[in-house]
């Protein structure tokens, strides 16, 4: 099984959005990682059929998925950043519904679908009519549709918006379980989202593949360029202003920063282990000067 991009580009207005984005995806976890507008969504919309391309093609098993779009979308399951609901379907009817679309026979879906509102903890509401359910809850209950079908692939926008952490911890470990059998690529820009989970991640800036690969990998692209240096609350505009700053805490009267920067930004700095928060704040820090 695998996922192939060949050459991806996408134009709004003769604006790109996308700029020759390529990779080869096999069974595993794979998260996309950028800050809001970086072409996340609409990479997405490509990998699903559900946005041309302006130039290449995605092929699923050598067979671009364009010319094969039923036989694609029976093994994709799929949740959209904003995921439309019927407010006036209970959360199991619009499972139920959701399922006969995906072409599951009527015991086998029903029996999923209670399944998998028991896995997301929406029994309890799978009777209540979805336009009473929470923010977090709808967005449980999307989680829940993208799974019916049992994909091959599976696709989710900025899936855990609204979930608490135990939630959330809870979908990554669901995630890590299945990633073996399944492609799965999860958008971002929450790091712990992907930080455990991901086999590899792409660092997507300005339309463009900025860097990828494991976790470990990328933060150690940022070794040295992470410091820990204490300054006075006087010093401390002059040091927000210059250098981007992850942390700051205090501490009886000081302040401690953690900056990022290629060169020590003081005497009394002293270089730490980078994370992958500070991998994020690297690639989309506002323009700032290391001088």
């Amino acid at each position: 099984m695998e996922l192939l991009l060949v050459d991806i580009s996408k134009n709004y207005d003769d604006q790109p959005v996308l700029k020759d984005i390529t990779m080869r995806l096999s069974p595993g976890i794979y998260g996309f990682l950028g800050e809001n507008g970086a072409g996340k969504t609409t990479l997405l919309q490509i990998l699903t059929g559900l946005t041309k391309p302006s130039q290449g093609e995605v092929l699923y098993n050598s067979k671009n998925i364009l010319e094969n779009l039923a036989a694609f979308h029976s093994e994709l399951g799929f949740l959209p950043q904003d995921f439309n609901y019927y407010p006036e379907f209970t959360g199991l009817k619009f499972m139920l519904y959701l399922a006969v679309l995906k072409g599951l026979n009527k015991k086998v879906a029903k029996k999923r679908c209670l399944e998998l509102l028991k896995w997301v903890g929406l029994s309890s509401m799978q009777n209540k009519k979805i336009k009473k359910y929470s923010g977090g809850m709808k967005q449980r209950l999307g989680i829940a549709q993208a799974l019916i079908n049992d994909p091959k692939v599976l696709v989710l926008d900025e899936p855990t918006v609204g979930l608490d952490p135990k939630e959330r911890v809870k979908f990554r470990k669901l995630l890590s379980s299945f990633s073996q059998e399944k492609i799965v690529l999860l958008s971002t820009h929450i790091v712990s989202d992907i930080e455990y989970i991901a086999d590899e991640i792409f660092i997507l800036k300005d339309g463009q593949i900025a860097n990828h690969g494991t976790a470990a990998e990328l933060v150690a692209s940022v070794e040295n360029f992470v410091w820990e240096v204490v300054v006075t609350p006087a010093e401390l505009k002059k040091f927000s202003a210059k250098y981007p700053i992850s942390n700051q805490k205090n501490e009886d009267g000081t302040i401690i920063l953690r900056v990022l920067t290629t060169k020590a930004p003081a005497a009394n700095a002293q270089p730490v282990q980078p994370t992958l928060e500070d991998l994020y704040l690297y690639y989309f820090r506002e323009e700032q000067s290391d001088d």
